[in-house]
């Protein structure tokens, strides 16, 4: 028998029948139709948030709040390893922030560049960087080349009274 479309069909137990809620009440699905009791989650586009205890103080507000986060300001550096600088560049070679984006290694928006020591380093480089690792810079003095560290950009936050002067 060749296979054509119209002998297709679902493999067993793939299709199910639809359930029909409130059709009575022997049908199973009567009454409330699966959504229990009256009130606020039997109706329709319920929105009751994540966390509301009915109107009671809430467990996050009711326990104290203690200490500092200072991820806000943290400076997040695009990361590079010395290894890498090994392989992209050439002996005697200059790197720096914008050499590495063309190189596709730090190209998304940083504080800065900061070198890692991972890996090894045979070439003598010019290493322009806003960060320095302790083994990183040990490795790059070691074979002979340079490091630089330059001062972290400064971003400016846009005003309405800055942008009227």
């Amino acid at each position: 028998m060749t296979m054509r479309l119209n002998n297709l069909s679902p493999r067993p137990g793939a299709k199910h029948r639809n359930k029909r809620k409130g059709c009575g009440e022997s049908s199973g699905h009567g009454k409330t139709s699966g959504r229990g009791g009256k009130g606020q989650t039997a109706r329709s586009g319920t929105g009751i948030r994540l966390g509301f205890e009915g109107g009671q103080m809430p467990m996050l507000r009711r326990i104290p709040k203690r200490g500092f986060n200072n991820k806000r300001f943290t400076s997040d550096y695009a990361t590079v390893n010395v290894s890498d600088l090994n392989t992209l560049f050439d002996d005697g070679a200059t790197v720096t922030p914008e050499a590495l984006a063309e190189q596709g290694l730090a190209i998304r928006k940083f504080a800065g560049v900061k070198i890692l020591g991972d890996g090894d380093l045979t070439k003598k480089l010019t290493v322009k960087a806003q960060v320095f690792s302790a083994g990183a810079r040990e490795k790059i003095t070691k074979a002979g080349g340079v490091c630089e560290e330059l001062p972290l950009p400064v971003i400016h936050h846009k005003t309405e009274a800055a942008e009227k002067k």
